[in-house]
Formats: structure tokens, C-alpha cells, sequence
């Protein structure tokens, strides 16, 4: 049985079919045109109908293909972002792992330079 999306999920994958997918064509699908033209499958759709969609367009959002595929999407400890996580351990999005990181090793780096001038 293909998966279904929510109303919410569909407006998102809608906004990514018309931003990303090279065989959207105001409303058509070029892969299908066979001479006509064939409205595009997946953008009138609840169901994962399009192949190319999910293998090349959908994965272009990780949040938005997390929760379609049933995977676990987390918030982020410092801004509430949702985002999918890489691993069980992930606690921040991308954007705040960076500058977490770098606050972490910054007190770390000043703890070790106070010790060591004692």
C-alpha cells in the first residue's frame, strides 16, 4: 500500500514539485507526455505515486521525507526546529550543531588554559 501524505505534507510536496523536479511543467509531467499533455500525477495526489518523486525530488527536503517514510524526526535542544536526525544521539538542526560545537570546545579550551596556568 503506498504511503499517504497529510493535507500539510502535500502543500509542502507541491511546493517542492514546482521548485525542484525537472519533469514539472506547469502542471504537466514531461515524463509523461506521450504527445498531450498528462497533469503531473503526484501534484494532485495524497499517495507516493511518483517514482522520480521519491527517489530525486523528495529527498531534497530530509524533514519532509522523514515524515512521509514513517522515520523519526526530532526538535532541536536550541532553537525548536524540527529537523531528521543523522543518528540516536542528535540533540540540534545543522545550523545550531555548528555553533553549539564550537561554544562547547570554546569553555573546554578555556578550563584546560585556567588549569593548566595554576
Amino acid at each position: 500500500m503506498p504511503k499517504q501524505m497529510t493535507p500539510g505534507q502535500r502543500r509542502k510536496a507541491n511546493a517542492l514539485i514546482r521548485k525542484t523536479c525537472c519533469n514539472y511543467d506547469n502542471g504537466n509531467c514531461i515524463a509523461l507526455d506521450d504527445g498531450e499533455e498528462c497533469v503531473c500525477v503526484q501534484s494532485i495526489s495524497y499517495s507516493l505515486i511518483c517514482k522520480w518523486f521519491v527517489n530525486a525530488v523528495l529527498p531534497v527536503d530530509k524533514v519532509l521525507y522523514a515524515q512521509i517514510m514513517g522515520q523519526k524526526v526530532k526538535h532541536c535542544a536550541a532553537c525548536g526546529a524540527v529537523f531528521a536526525p543523522g543518528s540516536n544521539r542528535a540533540k540540534y538542526c545543522a545550523s545550531c550543531a555548528a555553533k553549539v560545537h564550537r561554544r562547547q570546545k570554546n569553555a573546554s579550551n578555556r578550563k584546560r588554559r585556567d588549569n593548566a596556568d595554576k
